[in-house]
């Protein structure tokens, strides 16, 4: 076997036509290997690509329907959280002048009214899943006839604070034509939740 190889190696090297017929042949190897790669005979045909477009345009156009759905709800979040802000700017007080302006405001409603205020007071509670928010929480005693009730709600109801009523107790004194009243509101607050006041 080395002897055939060694007498190959010396006709190769006696006659440079040998070479060159073996050069030649992986030349047009090496062409023929470029044809396939850049024709493609195994690729799909006229119709399979054809459907491989107009899938792909479908996809384009599913794509562009789902970040046209995403931009109108990004709009919808921003415009929600806007509407947010100002609710709680209107209706939610600073921590520093809640509790005057509540008292304040059922104090006025009270004289409105004709209702006589008797004892009152206030606590802070921490509002759940908010570092921000706090709800106060007031319970007030009056003294008053019924219409008087009536009328301390309805003016409690149109006030421009955001009071809760919670609950709401009358019970008639002796003499039956004045009420003992008792109730619970409640009222928000921006600011520290459960921050001394």
């Amino acid at each position: 076997m080395i002897q055939f190889l060694h007498n190959s190696v010396t006709r190769f090297r006696r006659d440079p036509r040998i070479l060159a017929r073996i050069a030649l042949g992986l030349l047009l190897l090496a062409n023929l290997v470029m044809a396939a790669v850049v024709f493609k005979p195994w690729a799909a045909s006229a119709a399979d690509l054809e459907r491989q477009v107009t899938s792909l345009g479908k996809q384009v156009r599913d794509r562009q329907a789902a970040i046209e759905r995403l931009r109108a709800l990004v709009s919808k979040i921003e415009s929600a959280r806007a509407e947010g802000d100002r609710f709680l700017g209107a209706y939610f007080m600073s921590r520093r002048t809640v509790s005057s302006t509540i008292l304040e405001e059922l104090q006025t409603l009270a004289q409105k009214a004709g209702i006589k205020e008797k004892e009152k007071a206030y606590v802070f509670e921490p509002i759940e899943g908010s570092d921000t928010l706090s709800m106060m929480s007031v319970t007030a005693n009056y003294e008053g006839s019924f219409a008087d009730l009536m009328q301390f709600l309805n003016l409690l109801d149109r006030s421009t604070r955001f009071l809760i009523l919670d609950s709401l107790q009358a019970a008639p004194q002796q003499s039956g034509l004045t009420l003992n009243v008792g109730m619970k509101l409640h009222g928000f607050v921006r600011g520290e939740a459960g921050a001394a006041e």
